[in-house]
Parts: C-alpha cells; sequence; structure tokens
C-alpha cells in the first residue's frame, strides 16, 4: 500500500490540503468493490482475512468497521484505504474500447518474429498488446540486442522459449510463464521447441 493513514483517514486532494472526505456510503462502496471483481461475500471475506457475517454486516450498513478492518479489506482489495473512501470520478470514466477477434490483429512479418498487434485502431493507447510468432531459434539471427523505452511484460502461450536479457542469465519459459521487464535493456527471444513458439508481449507506452 502507498499510504497509510494511522489515526483518522484523511484524503490529500490536488490543491495539496489534507481533509475529511465528503460523506460516502461505505458499505455500498465495499459491494461495488466486491462486484467489479466478480466476487462472492464469501471469496471477498476470505480474501480479507475477515468473517463473511462482518463482510455482510459492513456492506449492510449494519457496523462501523475498525481501522485494523479497513486495512484488512483493502489489503483484501488489492488498494489503499484512502480508495475505500474515493469512488472513481464518472467525468474521468473515457469507456473507450476495442475489440478484436481471433487472428484479426495487424500483421507485421521479420526475420524473427511474427507479430499480430492487437487493438491497433485505438488511439493515444498507454500500452501496446501483441501476439507474437517466435521464429528465430538462435541468438545469431538478430542483429544486436533489441530494446526500446518503456517497460513490457511477455506470456509464453504455446510452445518452449528462451529469453535473452543484457543482465541476466538466459531464462527458459514454458506455456503460461510470464516476465516483466525493462524493455531499455536489449532483449531477445528464441524458440526452442519444434514449433514456433507464441507468447503475448504487452509493451508501455511512454
Amino acid at each position: 500500500m502507498t499510504r497509510d493513514p494511522q489515526t483518522l483517514i484523511r484524503i490529500a486532494r490536488d490543491t495539496g490540503q489534507e481533509q475529511v472526505p465528503e460523506p460516502l456510503d461505505l458499505g455500498l462502496r465495499v459491494r461495488e468493490l466486491r462486484k467489479a471483481r466478480d466476487w462472492t461475500l464469501e471469496q471477498a471475506a476470505k480474501q480479507a482475512g475477515l468473517a463473511r457475517s462482518t463482510l455482510s454486516k459492513i456492506e449492510n450498513g449494519q457496523m462501523s468497521p475498525t481501522y485494523e478492518a479497513l486495512k484488512k479489506l483493502a489489503v483484501g482489495l488489492g488498494i489503499s484505504v484512502p480508495q475505500l473512501f474515493t469512488p472513481p470520478k464518472r467525468d474521468q470514466i473515457s469507456g473507450r474500447m476495442v475489440h478484436v477477434r481471433d487472428g484479426a490483429g495487424l500483421r507485421q512479418v521479420t526475420t524473427t518474429y511474427e507479430h499480430e498487434l492487437l487493438a491497433e485502431s485505438l488511439t493515444r493507447k498507454k500500452m501496446l498488446p501483441y501476439r507474437a510468432r517466435v521464429r528465430a531459434r538462435s541468438m545469431e539471427e538478430f542483429d544486436g540486442w533489441i530494446r526500446h523505452d518503456g517497460e513490457e511484460y511477455l506470456y509464453v502461450l504455446t510452445g518452449v522459449i528462451r529469453l535473452y536479457t543484457e543482465f541476466y542469465e538466459p531464462l527458459e519459459m514454458r506455456r503460461g510463464d510470464s516476465a516483466y521487464y525493462d524493455a531499455t535493456m536489449g532483449h531477445n527471444v528464441i524458440s526452442l521447441s519444434p514449433e514456433d513458439a507464441t507468447i503475448l508481449w504487452v509493451t508501455s507506452l511512454g
């Protein structure tokens, strides 16, 4: 958690001043957060380390949770305590979305990879997702390291690959394995399996 208030919960506003947030229905907020994750009461209570009856009473406004219970709720929901009291501003929701059917991405073929860019039609993206078929079988097929701005997430979809990075030992990865790394560090991927391995890459932009 990035913030952990010790006493009365106060929210830092854009002005830099701290003030008690406007009244908010905590029970409704917790229920919305739980349903957004598609969790049952039992699942959410288990995640937060609370009794189901306690969580039910909080959601229905039948009890005021202690600060310790609030911390458990926040950790279980994967947010900070102040975020329990600050629902997203509706005027900040853009509602942007694009749907790409299997195989319908924009294809770019190189000697080492066959890329399929996903969500290519969406402008001003903050991340670039693409599926890649790994054609390379050795490091000699690359003209040096690949490096670029941002961070990158790699997930193996099929086959076996070896991830080479500039500062780490080569890493053999199989279906379901993943890696997250600084993309300014040199990196290359080769396929170790008889067939071309396929991977999902997500690169941050800016």
